[in-house]
């Protein structure tokens, strides 16, 4: 969906993802609600809105993780759990962000030493 020229030049960086949904989750999203089904890349674009050119590269991203299968010119989600477990895990890392913030690398290692207990 097309957002206003304002909102593109002005707006928070959390407001240009679509959704907060990454195109990972969106297109494995997509192919776990059907699992008895396949799609070339064409029909997964026309589906999710996932921009044609970056559909082939997360589907061979997420088969890489042996998270959907690849036939032809077909594409399918696996038989696997770990499709439910990476979709719960995408959900539960957006809600962090949108709670939290997304963290900052200057933070990382600041506040608390190696054992636990907080810096001076």
């Amino acid at each position: 969906m097309p957002i206003d020229i304002d909102r593109f030049e002005n707006g928070p960086p959390e407001d240009l993802r679509a959704g907060g949904r990454t195109n990972a989750e969106v297109i494995l999203s997509f192919l776990a609600s059907s699992p008895d089904r396949a799609y070339t890349p064409k029909e997964i674009h026309d589906e999710t809105g996932v921009a044609r050119g970056s559909v082939g590269v997360v589907l061979s991203r997420l088969a890489e993780r042996d998270l959907v299968r690849h036939r032809g010119d077909y594409w399918a989600v696996a038989d696997d759990e770990d499709v439910v477990t990476t979709l719960d895990s995408m959900r539960t890392a957006r809600a962090a962000t949108d709670r939290f913030g997304p963290e900052d690398p200057d933070e990382w290692g600041h506040g608390v030493d190696s054992d636990g207990a907080d810096e001076e």
